[in-house]
């Protein structure tokens, strides 16, 4: 594998991204201008979308490490060129931060929200401050980026002297780090998506959100994988179909867990029935977001599980292509479902029944913007680099891996 040719393709996917994602954010400023709290609702799904997928490529990275896995080492700089993305992510958080005041009501509560809400928000003023809102983003970037830089830097380093220590040092960093991890994508969800709705809470909020953005990033890496199988010495080239199998019994597992953490949410509030946690799931399973909840529950679950039991499909990549593009779509529409609602909550009183999804044309562009941005990122961190771990003592392994 040392005459491994390095990657210097990608380049008109890297100018295509970058041009997408230029004008994406432009439109989506333009979409700020007339519609500030709508279009920053789009921005916030679209970053969460994306950001999780970078996460979700991390922490399959660490965990791989961390259980001293060997299978996956042949793909395993596709994780890392995913996961390679986070620094763009801490300046896209940047409009989030300048127009908190349009998406988290907390910030500027309003008289109209009624003196129990405003108590509310007020008991929570402790937390729920745009200081320490700040203060913890930081933190929650600093854990990301040092454990994301540090697993890619050793692993590019590894390519050029093939020594043991790179492996040793990646799997106690992943092993230490989990935790830390875990805790910092917890909360992240609590103060970016959750506090959408500051009167309601979840203990399981976080783990739900990284469920999905997990499983997601499962079907993103099938898709890489897939896309550049053909391509001579690029990420997924030596892939063979037992590395298939197993991301597709990964992809099977997390949908899952997915489910059952979506499940053990709505099950232990309408047991409990409080009044301050049964309206957020109302406003979503009464009028225009009913059929949204029947999609999930179907599309995000039902079909895909039974689709991902077969053990042709998974030992198919193309097959297993459409499976993994269909749940990275669904994710799109679990994060929609999280968040747009949240805007019509308290503007509904106790009607809950929103009549439209109050969807924006800025959805479209800020995904462009914050995709394109984040591709073009990865791809730009990828050229000139091995797209193989050339370095790593358990290649072969990887490249002679079979199920057992």
């Amino acid at each position: 594998m040392n005459d491994l040719p390095r990657f210097e393709g990608g380049r008109t996917a890297l100018i295509a991204s970058a041009a997408a994602g230029a004008g994406g954010l432009l439109l989506t400023a333009v979409g700020f201008a007339f519609d500030p709290q709508r279009a920053m609702l789009s921005y916030l799904i679209a970053f969460l979308y994306f950001l999780g997928l970078a996460l979700g490529a991390l922490a399959l990275n660490m965990a791989n490490y961390a259980a001293r896995a060997r299978w996956h080492v042949a793909i395993r700089r596709a994780m890392e060129t995913v996961h390679a993305s986070l620094p763009a992510f801490a300046i896209l958080f940047v409009p989030i931060v300048l127009a908190a005041r349009h998406l988290y009501v907390w910030v500027e509560p309003p008289a109209s929200l009624g003196k129990e809400v405003l108590e509310s928000i007020e008991h929570k003023g402790a937390y729920l401050s745009v200081g320490w809102f700040l203060v913890r983003a930081a933190i929650y970037f600093a854990v990301w980026l040092v454990l994301s830089e540090l697993l890619y830097r050793w692993s590019l380093a590894q390519d050029l002297d093939g020594a043991a220590r790179w492996t040793r040092k990646s799997r106690r960093w992943s092993a230490g780090g989990l935790p830390f991890l875990a805790f910092s994508l917890t909360f992240a969800a609590f103060d970016w998506l959750m506090s959408l709705t500051p009167t309601w809470f979840s203990t399981i909020f976080g783990l739900y959100f990284f469920a999905g953005s997990f499983v997601a990033s499962i079907g993103l890496l099938i898709l890489i994988v897939t896309w550049t199988r053909e391509v001579p010495d690029s990420f997924g080239s030596r892939a063979g179909v037992a590395h298939f199998h197993s991301l597709g019994k990964l992809l099977l597992a997390f949908t899952a867990f997915w489910a059952y953490m979506a499940f053990s949410q709505y099950m232990l509030i309408w047991v409990a029935n409080l009044p301050e946690e049964v309206p957020w799931f109302l406003v979503r399973t009464r009028g225009a977001w009913k059929p949204v909840g029947v999609l999930l529950v179907v599309g995000h679950f039902i079909l895909p599980f039974f689709a991902l039991l077969s053990r042709d499909l998974k030992q198919n990549p193309a097959g297993l292509a459409v499976v993994a593009g269909w749940i990275l779509f669904m994710h799109a529409i679990d994060l929609l479902w999280l968040v747009m609602p949240a805007a019509q909550l308290y503007a509904l009183g106790r009607h809950w029944q929103p009549e439209s999804l109050n969807l924006h044309w800025t959805l479209i562009t800020a995904f462009c913007g914050v995709g394109g941005v984040a591709a073009a990122f990865s791809l730009w961190r990828a050229r000139g680099r091995y797209a193989i771990p050339i370095g790593d003592p358990y290649l072969e392994d990887s490249l002679r891996y079979v199920q057992p």
